[in-house]
C-alpha cells in the first residue's frame, strides 16, 4: 500500500482545472484577498461573484461604482495579479446589484 498523499488544496485545484475553471488558488486568492487587492473603499461597495475563464464578475451596490470599476479595470487587474496563483485574469465584468 502506497503512503503517497496529495494535499487537499492541490487535489481541489486539479479538479477545478479539469472542469475548465481557473483553479482553486486563483479563486481563493481573489475571493480571500479581495479587500487587500482593491482597497477598503472599493471592497465596501463591490464584491467578486465569479471567476471564469480569465473573467472576473463583480457586483457593485450602486451604478456609480460600476462606472468607477470599469474606469479602473486595468489597474484592478494589475492589483489582483499577485493573488491569482499563476492564473490569467483578462477582464472584469461589473454588474449592479438589483434591489
Amino acid at each position: 500500500m502506497s503512503e503517497d498523499f496529495t494535499p487537499l488544496g492541490q487535489s481541489l485545484d486539479a479538479v477545478i482545472r479539469s472542469l475548465k475553471g481557473d483553479g482553486a488558488l486563483a479563486i481563493a486568492g481573489v475571493f480571500g484577498h479581495w479587500e487587500d487587492a482593491v482597497g477598503a473603499s472599493i471592497a465596501a461597495h463591490a464584491k467578486p461573484l465569479l471567476l471564469d475563464g480569465g473573467r472576473l464578475v463583480v457586483e457593485v451596490d450602486q451604478p456609480g461604482w460600476a462606472t468607477q470599476l470599469r474606469y479602473l479595470e486595468k489597474e484592478l487587474l494589475e492589483r489582483l495579479r499577485p493573488f491569482l496563483g499563476g492564473a490569467e485574469l483578462t477582464a472584469i465584468e461589473v454588474r449592479v446589484a438589483r434591489r
